[in-house]
């Protein structure tokens, strides 16, 4: 079977062709660890986790590479905030990070690299760019020459001097030209720093994840795969593409791939705008099949728009799928149960459209076993074990307390016709987070975990 997954380099759907028949290779950017991870950030997590689910079925070996980036200059801001240090801001968020990931039934990486552990590596890929004449040394930085780049600008399809405008460029006097962008920045004052040939400094974002994944793959060697948020495509994948080029004989990656981003109610998630959702939150009221499914409603190339229905939709979803099983321990795939759900994941990633195939067997699930078994086979390779009992949010005895006196005062001013007051209640119930359904004279509540 083929696999087409659409590249963001040609601008289609193409097959995948790894450079060796049982061995393929992924390289997807991870997070900048100074801040809790958000809805946003868990999209850039679960769409590789999927594809590396469905690679694994294929393919004999897979080397998946996510890195952490533990320096940056918003780490060294959080620290300052924080007044703390910085290795203690980036082991407290690491460790979120992966415990989220983790929550979220995110399979680990092969390899996971922390910047400030391939500092060498980093400082040995910059000396071989300097030495092939693509990058200079200006005032104690190193800047990569993108005029000596003839194919800088083929994943974002832009010529140089267009990228100027508008674009997050830092005009500095140590720069020859405005789009050279930095490999090595001096230090300053108590700034994290390492020893290199042009004094102490840091690595620049972009040369880290070329890097690193030159790292552990050799540098004469090829990546198939590259992925990430589509944020990312300019300027960051650009430069990596022009420094992986420019230190290697070989093509630095041959296919491309980018997840939309996450709205909330059709706009981009700010602090500004209080409406950044956390995964902390989401995983103490949700469990990982109904946040699997919500992150995976939307096709991961267009944009996913969170919405206070999205989490009781993906819920509804859940439950449907699981009520039509029958709770036997499936713990391993089986290859012959997936030909169907894996000829939709094939053409790029199809999740809605797996999803619409699973509830199609769950109509029969229950009165067939074949489809039942496929039902349940299909359902693991996008990370769901519809043997995962759903938990109850942890609720205190008061808040439970409350809410159950506040539908009881709803169900009287109903009953005796004060429906304008019953309204207001259930804007309360609303405001502590609880959503409620009238059906067939009975009311039911959760938490709701879109609060």
């Amino acid at each position: 079977m083929t696999i087409k997954l659409y590249n963001t380099l040609s601008r289609k759907k193409e097959i995948i062709r790894p450079q060796k028949e049982d061995l393929i290779t992924m390289y997807v950017c991870g997070p900048t660890v100074y801040s809790h991870p958000h809805i946003g950030n868990a999209r850039a997590a679960i769409v590789p986790d999927i594809l590396f689910r469905f690679l694994q079925t294929k393919y004999s070996q897979v080397i998946y590479i996510r890195n952490i980036t533990d320096v940056d200059d918003k780490i060294i801001e959080a620290a300052e905030k924080e007044n703390t240090s910085i290795d203690k801001i980036t082991n407290k968020y690491t460790e979120i990070y992966k415990n989220n990931m983790s929550g979220l039934g995110i399979l680990d990486p092969t390899y996971e690299p922390k910047v400030t552990e391939k500092i060498p590596n980093i400082i040995n890929s910059i000396e071989k760019i300097i030495k092939n004449g693509n990058a200079y040394v200006s005032e104690s930085h190193v800047l990569f020459n993108t005029k000596s780049y003839d194919s800088y600008g083929q994943l974002s399809r832009k010529k140089l001097d267009e990228m100027i405008d508008g674009a997050r460029v830092d005009v500095a006097s140590y720069k020859k030209y405005p789009g050279d962008f930095i490999l090595w920045k001096p230090s300053i004052g108590d700034s994290p720093g390492w020893k290199s040939p042009w004094g102490k400094g840091r690595p620049g974002w972009h040369i880290e994840c070329t890097s690193m994944v030159k790292d552990v793959l050799g540098d004469d060697t090829t990546l198939d795969i590259h992925g990430g948020g589509n944020d990312l495509i300019f300027p960051h994948h650009e430069n990596e593409i022009a420094q992986g080029n420019c230190m290697s004989k070989k093509n630095y990656c041959n296919h491309w791939f980018h997840n939309g981003i996450v709205l909330v109610d059709k706009k981009k998630m700010s602090k500004s705008l209080g409406n950044v959702i956390l995964v902390n939150n989401l995983l103490k009221k949700s469990n990982k099949n109904i946040l699997r499914a919500a992150l995976l409603s939307t096709h991961y190339r267009q944009p996913l728009n969170w919405t206070k229905k999205t989490l009781s939709n993906a819920s509804g979803l859940i439950q449907r799928l699981s009520s039509s099983i029958e709770h036997e321990k499936q713990e391993t795939l089986d290859s012959t149960a997936l030909d169907e759900i894996s000829d939709i994941l094939s053409d790029d990633l199809n999740t809605p459209e797996a999803f619409r195939y699973l509830t199609g067997l769950a109509k029969h699930a229950k009165r067939n076993k074949n489809d039942r078994y496929a039902l349940m086979q299909s359902s693991m390779l996008l990370g769901i074990d519809l043997n995962h009992t759903t938990e109850e949010p942890d609720i205190t005895d008061e808040l439970r307390d409350k809410i159950e006196t506040l539908l009881t005062k709803r169900s009287k001013l109903r009953n005796s016709g004060q429906y304008d007051e019953a309204d207001t209640v259930r804007q309360e119930l609303s405001d502590l987070g609880v959503s409620i359904e009238d059906s067939s004279g009975k009311t039911t509540w959760k938490i709701d975990a879109d609060k």
